[in-house]
């Protein structure tokens, strides 16, 4: 079938982006879904740092390559072999297929899918190749690479059955859609990896998309304070109205001699994560969910570690398992405590990406999302 889609031919390109316009808006041509895949219709699909890090040259990617992978969408056909969805069915994508077979699936959400993770990287969907290809439009022709095993920007996606979870009709689309990464990432930070006891205090550090989910998890569970830090004074203004005990810039934080025995650093920057480790509290951990360039390095005192009996825990994905965590996150929305929708800034047209991409490098959104229908 004939679809319009958002596709990064080349990486690097120069801001403004609304300018260079790194995305094209183009038609492709999408096979049906083969055995254990399905073909849905894309309702809302959420601009992230994991987008703009392929844009920007920070985590390079195969190209030409359809971006987007935080979506959801309604299910139009199944593959053979897929008997417990149905066409109508509400589904939100994850970003790391699990295949259920390899050594890291058996980690309960601690190490990213062996197979999965090999899927990514070449662009492919976890049953191997591609589906998307160039419409013979201008000349072009060949495959086009998936993002994430996804590529959500665009009216249509086939994608593998392990990278969908499926949730109620009741859930809106612009929710479900960011349930699949900001807030499985940023939740699974604080309830998987960070693993808060009563009465401890939670701080996040970075509070972007991933990070304002994570503020919303550690509110959800009702424990200590949760106190958000960051550079941006709108953020710390946002991260109150969303429930924040306290919100502080970095150098206040550190001035004040804040420490916590649970610190997120969602940020995916190297000062980032020496703040948030400078901030936990002996015995404590720091859980570090952002991505930082490949390149980027901190420097911190091995001291700590042995001394005040650190611990530092990297989570992919929030150390999530996406059909436990999502059906979690799910209920803890229908019930009023996790109010997933207040981390959605604004929603835009799929021909608004190139300019959204300059708001998110900005640090002026928190969730921009795609909506289609």
């Amino acid at each position: 079938m004939r679809v319009r889609g958002a596709v990064l031919r080349a990486i690097g390109a120069e801001r403004p982006f609304a300018q260079s316009r790194p995305l094209e808006l183009t038609e492709l041509e999408l096979d049906a879904p083969r055995e254990g895949e399905l073909l849905i219709r894309i309702e809302a699909a959420g601009l992230c740092h994991s987008d703009l890090s392929v844009v920007d040259g920070a985590r390079p990617r195969p190209v030409p390559m359809l971006l987007g992978h935080e979506a959801a969408g309604i299910v139009e056909a199944v593959g053979e072999g897929v008997t417990d969805l149905a066409v109508g069915d509400r589904v939100v994508t994850t970003f790391l297929p699990r295949c259920g077979e390899c050594a890291a699936c058996a980690t309960d959400g601690r190490l990213p899918c062996e197979r999965g993770s090999a899927a990514n990287g070449a662009g492919e969907l976890l049953g191997g190749g591609r589906r998307l290809h160039e419409a013979a439009l201008d000349g072009r022709s060949g495959e086009v690479h998936h993002h994430l095993g996804v590529s959500a920007f665009a009216t249509h996606a086939v994608v593998d059955r392990r990278s969908i979870v499926p949730v109620g009709a009741d859930v809106p689309p612009q929710v479900a859609a960011v349930l699949g990464c900001a807030m499985l990432t940023g939740g699974g930070a604080v309830i998987n990896a960070g693993q808060p006891r009563e009465g401890d205090d939670i701080v996040i550090v970075g509070l972007g998309g991933v990070g304002m989910a994570a503020l919303l998890a550690a509110r959800s569970l009702g424990l200590g304070r949760v106190i958000g830090v960051d550079a941006v004074p709108a953020k710390l203004d946002r991260a109150r109205e969303l429930g924040a005990d306290v919100a502080l810039s970095p150098d206040d934080a550190l001035e004040q001699g804040l420490r916590a025995p649970v610190v997120i650093e969602a940020a995916g920057h190297p000062k980032a994560f020496e703040t948030a480790f400078a901030l936990t509290a002996p015995g404590g951990t720091t859980v570090t969910v952002g991505l930082p360039h490949p390149d980027a390095r901190s420097s911190l005192s091995p001291l700590a570690f042995t001394a005040e009996a650190r611990t530092v825990i990297g989570s992919y994905l929030g150390s999530a398992v996406p059909s436990r965590d999502i059906p979690r996150y799910e209920q803890l929305w229908r019930e009023g405590r996790l109010p997933v929708e207040e981390l959605v800034t604004s929603e835009i047209a799929l021909d608004d990406l190139n300019q959204a991409l300059d708001t998110l490098a900005d640090g002026r959104a928190i969730r921009q999302v795609v909506r289609f229908s």
